[in-house]
């Protein structure tokens, strides 16, 4: 993997993350809240999920 390829997956990531705000603003910002007051422990099973998905969509794709 070269520079190029990870600068265009961080672009991509960059531009996922900003259609939920832009076309749901009071939707984006009423799940911020709800974010901001979960605990700790279930941010981070969340966040690992996230990471296991997105590692085993990488091993598909790249095999």
């Amino acid at each position: 993997m070269d520079w190029h390829t990870l600068l265009v997956a961080l672009a991509l990531v960059i531009i996922i993350e900003g259609v939920m705000p832009f076309v749901n603003p009071n939707g984006y910002r009423r799940m911020m809240e709800a974010v901001s007051h979960t605990d700790s422990g279930k941010l981070r099973i969340g966040g690992a999920l996230c990471m296991v998905i997105g590692l085993v969509v990488l091993y598909l794709v790249n095999n």
